[in-house]
C-alpha cells in the first residue's frame, strides 16, 4: 500500500473514485501497489487497473492533445505555450472528461500518486531550464529608461488593482461572499505581476526579440520580474509564517542561507568540473548525469529548508552560464524530453482542476474585471513611461502589449494560491481562463499592429549599380562558422581596394541562439575579452583582422557578433546594413557541396535566415556557395598569384548588379575577369524590350571600362533554349575560381526553358542552382547576386 498527500483541489474536483480508500482525511489517498504491470486483455484484465500502464496512457494523451492543439492554432500564429495550456484544459472536465465514465477510467484519483511525481519532476526541469536560459548579465544593460518602464509596469497595475480591491471590500454588504471578497487583494497582486521568461518567450515566438523594441522589453521585463519576485516571495513567506513576524524573517534567513550554499559551493564546484572536463568538447554523458543529480539535489535541499521545491532548480540554473557551450548543450538535451514528455502531465493535471462549466458568470466577470484592470495597468505604466522617454508612439503602445503577457509561471502561481486556499475553485478557473484568452488575443493583435520589416521600407536604390565609381565600398559579410571565412575573404580580395575607393568590411558572426532567452548584438573590438557565448568568434575575427592588416589601410574591418534565433537573425543583419549604409550583404549558403556537386552538409535552420535576408534586405544581397576545399588564405595575404573570375550574363536587374560587382574587380593585375553573355537566338517579345535596353546600356558601360585592359575579356555565346544555356555552362569546366551570376531573370525567359523545373534551391535561382550542384566545376566558388529593387520585399 502507498499513502500520498493529495492536493485538496484534486479531491474536491474528482471526489471519491472506485477502488480508492480515503484514510482519515480527504487529503490522503491509499492505493494498492502490489501489482504494477501484470495485466493483459488476453486474461480478461484491463491494463487501466494498474498504475504504470495508466501513467503511460496519460502521458500519451497529454502529448497528443497538446500536439493536435498546436497544429490547430499554428495557422493563427499562436505559440506552443498557449497550445499546451489549452490542450490540458480541453482534456479535462471542461471538454473531453465530461464524457460519462471517461474521467473515472483514464484519470482516477489513485493515478494522481504517480502523476504528482512525474509532473513535479517535469516542472523542476522546466524551472531549471528557465534559469539556464536567463542571462543574469542582462542586468548590466538596464538603463534608466528600461528601469523606469519595468518598475511602473508592476507599480501602476499594483496600485490600480489593490486600490480597487480594497474599495470593493469596503462596499461589500453580503456576508456570504466575505471569503471571496477577502481574496480580491491576492488576486489583484497576482494579476499585476510580470515574468521575464514569459515575455522573452513571446517575443521570440512573435519574432521581434532582435528588434530595438524587443531589447527594451527584455531589459524592462527583467526589472519587472525582480519587483514581482519580491512581492510574490514576501507574500508567500508571510502566509506560511501565519502572520508571525519572527517566522517570516526566519524563512527569509533560510532562503538566504540556501541561496548562498548553492551559489558559493555547489555552483563553483560544478563549473570547475565542467571547465576541466569539457575543454571545449561536446557535453559528455557523465557531465550530463552530474547535472541531473544536481538538479534533483537542489530541489531536495530547497524543500528541506522549507522553501518551494522549484526554487532550488531555478537558482541552480541561474548560476550556469547561458548560451554555448554549457547552456546550449543542456537546452538541446532537455528541451524535448521536458516540454513534450514530462510537462504534458503538468498541463493535464492543471487542466483537470479547471472546470469552466462549474464557473459562475458572476465570479468570472469579477475576476475578469481585475485581470483587465491589471493588464490595463501594465499597458498604461509601460506605454506612458516609454512615451516620456521619447519612444515613438507606435513602439510605446506595442511595448505596453508585450508587458501584459501571461504564461506557465503565472498559472503555477494561481495553482499555488489555490492549494494554499487563498482563492477558491471558481476564482482559479476564472484566472486561468482569463490568462489564456488575454495572452491569445494579444498574440494575435501584436503582429497586425507592429511589423518590424516596415522600418526597411523606403530604403531603395542601395545597390552596387547605383553607387559612385570612386567612393568607399561598404560590404556586410555574414559568417556562420569558420569554414565560411576562406571563401568570403577570397571574394573580398578580388574587389580591388584603392585609395579613391577603399573597402569597409562589416563582419557579422551569426551564432544560433540556444540555451539562452536573451539575444545579443555587439561590436567586438577586443577579441581577447570574448565571453563564453562568443568565444568561438575569436578565430574568425583574427582572420579578418589579418586580411585588413595586409591591405595597408585600403581595407577596414569592423567585427560584430550576433547571437539570435534563426527566425530573427535577419533583424541584426538589417540593423547593421542600415546604420552603416552598406551596398551589399554577403551571406553563406546554408548547404555545402562536394567538388562533385553532392550536398554533404545542410543546416536547415539557417535556410530561414537566408530567405529572410533575400526577402527583406535594404540593399543588394550576394549568396556565397562553397564547393569543396578552397585555396589557402596564405596565398592571398602574400600577394595572390592569379585568379580566374567569370561573370555569366543572361539579362535582368540581378545580372546587371552582378556586372556592377564585376566592375569592382577590373584593374587588378591578379584578377583575370571574363564576362560571358548568353544571347537568345530568336526574337524577344515586346515585354522584354525595356529590360534588354537596360542590359545593353550596362554592357556598353562595362565594355568601355575594360577597353585596353588585358586582364578582362568579353565574349558572347548563342543559345535557343535552356538546353543550349546548359551546354554553354558546361564549357566552364574547371576554368574558374569564382563564378558570379544573377539570381533572378526575366519571367518565362526562353533561355531558361526546361531548367526551372529542376531548380531545387530557389534561393540560388536557376543558373546559380545549376552551377552549385554541377559535377564539372571542381572547387569553384559560386556568388549569386540579387539586386535590391522596389519589389524585392514582395518576392
Amino acid at each position: 500500500m502507498m499513502v500520498s498527500t493529495m492536493e485538496p483541489e484534486n479531491v474536491l474536483v474528482f471526489g471519491s473514485m472506485p477502488k480508492t480508500q480515503m484514510i482519515q482525511s480527504s487529503h490522503l489517498v491509499c492505493s494498492n501497489f502490489s501489482r504494477l504491470t501484470n495485466a493483459s486483455v488476453f486474461y480478461s484484465s484491463s491494463p487501466l487497473t494498474l498504475m504504470l500502464p495508466l501513467l503511460l496512457l496519460q502521458l500519451s494523451l497529454g502529448s497528443a492533445a497538446i500536439l493536435v492543439t498546436f497544429y490547430l492554432l499554428r495557422p493563427f500564429g499562436l505559440p506552443l505555450m498557449l497550445a499546451q495550456v489549452l490542450g490540458g484544459v480541453l482534456l479535462g472536465p471542461s471538454l473531453l472528461c465530461r464524457i460519462p465514465g471517461l474521467l473515472n477510467m483514464i484519470f482516477p484519483i489513485r493515478s494522481f500518486l504517480l502523476m504528482d511525481v512525474v509532473s513535479t519532476m517535469g516542472f523542476m526541469f522546466y524551472f531549471f531550464l528557465v534559469g539556464v536560459q536567463t542571462d543574469i548579465w542582462l542586468l548590466k544593460k538596464i538603463t534608466k529608461k528600461s528601469f523606469a518602464i519595468g518598475f511602473f509596469s508592476v507599480g501602476v497595475p499594483m496600485i490600480l488593482t489593490l486600490g480597487m480591491s480594497l474599495l470593493w471590500m469596503q462596499f461589500n454588504v453580503n456576508p456570504n461572499e466575505k471569503k471571496k471578497v477577502d481574496s480580491l487583494p491576492e488576486i489583484a497582486k497576482a494579476e499585476s505581476l510580470v515574468s521575464f521568461q514569459i515575455v522573452s518567450y513571446y517575443l521570440s515566438e512573435l519574432r521581434v526579440i532582435n528588434s530595438e523594441i524587443g531589447r527594451v522589453a527584455l531589459c524592462s521585463s527583467m526589472v519587472s520580474t525582480l519587483c514581482s519576485t519580491c512581492v510574490v516571495t514576501s507574500n508567500i513567506l508571510w502566509n506560511q509564517s501565519k502572520d508571525d513576524l519572527s517566522r517570516f524573517f526566519q524563512s527569509i534567513c533560510y532562503g538566504i542561507i540556501f541561496a548562498s550554499l548553492v551559489c558559493c559551493i555547489l555552483g563553483p564546484l560544478l563549473l570547475w568540473e565542467m571547465k576541466h572536463t569539457l575543454g571545449g568538447q561536446p557535453l559528455k554523458q557523465g557531465n550530463l548525469v552530474v547535472l541531473f543529480i544536481a538538479v534533483f539535489m537542489s530541489g531536495f535541499w530547497g524543500h528541506s529548508f522549507g522553501l518551494n521545491i522549484y526554487f532550488g532548480p531555478l537558482l541552480f540554473g541561474l548560476i550556469i552560464p547561458s548560451g554555448p557551450p554549457l547552456g546550449s548543450a543542456l537546452v538541446e538535451k532537455l528541451d524535448v524530453i521536458t516540454n513534450w514528455v514530462l510537462m504534458p502531465l503538468f498541463f493535464v493535471k492543471f487542466g483537470l482542476a479547471v472546470d469552466i462549466f462549474a464557473l459562475s458568470l458572476k465570479t468570472y466577470f469579477k475576476v475578469q474585471f481585475f485581470a483587465l484592470l491589471g493588464a490595463f495597468g501594465k499597458f498604461l505604466g509601460a506605454s506612458l513611461c516609454a512615451l516620456s522617454c521619447q519612444m515613438p508612439q507606435r513602439d510605446a503602445i506595442v511595448l505596453g502589449f508585450f508587458m501584459t503577457f501571461q504564461g506557465v509561471i503565472e498559472l503555477d502561481l494561481f495553482r499555488l494560491m489555490k492549494r494554499k486556499q487563498i482563492i477558491g475553485d471558481e476564482a482559479f478557473s476564472a484566472m486561468c481562463l482569463t490568462a489564456l484568452i488575454g495572452s491569445g488575443v494579444v498574440a494575435l493583435v501584436v503582429p497586425c499592429f507592429y511589423d518590424p520589416s516596415k522600418r526597411y521600407e523606403g530604403y531603395y536604390g542601395r545597390t552596387l549599380a547605383n553607387s559612385r565609381h570612386n567612393s568607399e565600398l561598404r560590404v556586410l559579410v555574414c559568417i556562420h562558422e569558420e569554414q565560411n571565412v576562406p571563401s568570403a575573404i577570397n571574394v573580398l580580395a578580388t574587389l580591388k581596394p584603392t585609395k579613391q575607393s577603399p573597402i569597409a568590411v562589416y563582419m557579422l558572426h551569426m551564432v544560433e541562439l540556444m540555451g539562452s532567452a536573451t539575444p545579443l548584438l555587439m561590436r567586438q573590438k577586443r577579441p581577447k575579452k570574448l565571453s563564453t557565448r562568443t568565444r568561438g568568434s575569436a578565430p574568425i575575427i583574427d582572420a579578418f583582422k589579418i586580411f585588413e592588416e595586409n591591405h595597408d589601410g585600403l581595407v577596414s574591418v569592423s567585427p560584430f557578433i550576433s547571437v539570435s534565433p534563426p527566425q530573427t537573425m535577419h533583424e541584426d543583419v538589417f540593423q547593421i546594413a542600415l546604420e552603416k549604409g552598406t551596398s551589399l550583404v554577403m551571406i553563406p549558403f546554408y548547404k555545402k557541396f562536394h567538388v562533385g556537386g553532392a550536398v554533404y552538409l545542410s543546416k536547415r535552420s539557417l535556410k530561414i535566415a537566408n530567405q529572410n535576408v533575400l526577402d527583406q534586405a535594404p540593399c543588394s544581397v550576394a549568396i556565397l556557395v562553397d564547393r569543396g576545399t578552397l585555396k589557402t588564405l596564405h596565398a592571398i595575404w602574400a600577394g595572390w598569384s592569379s585568379s580566374e573570375v567569370a561573370v555569366i550574363f543572361l539579362g535582368g536587374a540581378d545580372d546587371q548588379e552582378a556586372l556592377a560587382l564585376a566592375a569592382k574587380m577590373t584593374g587588378c593585375q591578379n584578377i583575370n575577369l571574363t564576362l560571358i553573355r548568353i544571347i537568345y537566338d530568336g526574337d524577344f517579345p515586346d515585354k522584354y524590350m525595356e529590360g534588354i535596353r537596360n542590359d545593353n546600356e550596362s554592357l556598353g558601360q562595362f565594355q568601355t571600362n575594360i577597353s585596353g585592359n588585358t586582364c578582362a575579356k568579353y565574349w558572347e555565346e548563342v543559345a535557343k533554349d535552356g538546353a543550349g544555356t546548359a551546354s554553354v555552362l558546361r564549357t566552364l569546366e574547371n576554368q574558374y575560381d569564382i563564378i558570379v551570376v544573377g539570381r533572378r531573370h526575366y519571367d518565362t525567359f526562353p533561355l531558361l526553358s526546361g531548367l526551372t523545373e529542376s531548380n531545387e534551391n530557389k534561393e540560388l535561382g536557376v543558373i546559380g542552382d545549376m552551377l552549385a550542384s554541377s559535377d564539372f566545376l571542381g572547387n569553384t566558388t559560386i556568388l549569386v547576386v540579387q539586386q535590391h529593387t522596389d519589389n524585392s520585399h514582395s518576392e
